[in-house]
């Protein structure tokens, strides 16, 4: 019969350099080791207990039926494994599989009864990768699928009629595709003067944002406001009208962990204060919205 060799190793490859290897042999048609044997074994742990196995291969002779033959080499490689389970680090993803007619066989049979550990020793460990030739897989960049805005909106007004809106498809895009990081100016989201009421003309601004949300279930954002003209912000006013923002998202159906909010005054002008004409005091007077995960 052919001989039989069985191995526990994922990703194994015989003669890399750096591998090292130890074996030990067992009488005919057993799988438990005599006294000289087993001391050696024992004297071999010892020695490497910060070494690490890849690999341990069982092997029998010639004699006996491939059945007979495949699970004596099993229990071989079950023997080491037990002793030094424990003892000597071993590899995480290794698993039995049959080795079959790759093993030379020797012309003294009981070189062929044998079990050997292959190992790498403690001061190659840094490159056992490299070693086992496994190469590190690409990460998977899962491309999100294609998303589609609505062009328009119809929105209900205070007296019961209805008007309707075009929405600003391209700012939706940008902000769903921005990356995490990104900081993206709402245009013309304006409010009433010293409150945080968003003008009637802006509530499209709002339905805009509140679309990117849906269509974009990964995406958490914190809204940032500011505002212009003063030096300080004595009624916190950026502070309520970016929180007033993020209350109209959580009311209609977006997560509270997906939007935090925070407010600067006039602290992060683009403009120096006093600005010189009302555009630049425009620019100061925003809302923000900021990436944190996409």
């Amino acid at each position: 019969m052919k001989a039989l060799a069985l191995f526990l190793s994922l990703f194994f490859s015989v003669g890399i350099a750096a591998q090292e290897q130890f074996s030990v042999f067992f009488d005919s048609n057993k799988f438990e080791l005599k006294k000289s044997e087993n001391d050696k074994l024992q004297a071999w742990i010892d020695a490497h207990t910060q070494d690490k196995i890849v690999a341990i291969n069982g092997y029998t002779d010639e004699d006996g039926t491939t059945g007979f033959n495949d699970t004596l080499a099993q229990k071989r490689v079950n023997t080491i494994f037990k002793a030094t389970h424990g003892k000597v680090k071993i590899r995480d993803d290794f698993k039995t599989r049959s080795f079959g007619e790759q093993h030379n066989l020797s012309k003294n049979k009981a070189e062929n009864r044998k079990v050997t550990i292959y190992f790498i020793e403690a001061k190659d460990l840094p490159r056992e990768n490299e070693i086992l030739g496994i190469k590190p897989e690409p990460p998977v960049v899962k491309e999100k699928p294609p998303v589609f805005y609505p062009k328009n909106i119809v929105l209900e007004n205070p007296d019961g009629s209805k008007t309707e809106f075009q929405l600003d498809v391209a700012f939706m895009k940008q902000v769903g595709e921005a990356k995490v990081g990104e900081k993206l100016k709402i245009d013309n989201l304006n409010f009433i003067i010293n409150t945080f009421a968003v003008v009637p003309e802006s509530r499209r601004k709002l339905y805009e944002l509140l679309i990117v949300m849906e269509k974009n279930p990964s995406l958490k954002i914190e809204i940032q406001g500011h505002l212009c003209c003063m030096p300080s912000d004595k009624q916190d006013l950026s502070t309520k009208r970016a929180k007033a923002i993020q209350q109209f998202l959580i009311k209609n159906g977006i997560a509270n962990e997906r939007i935090t909010y925070k407010g600067f005054g006039s602290s992060q002008p683009i403009f120096p204060i006093p600005e010189k004409d009302e555009p630049q005091r425009a620019a100061n007077r925003r809302v923000e919205i900021a990436i944190v995960a996409n």
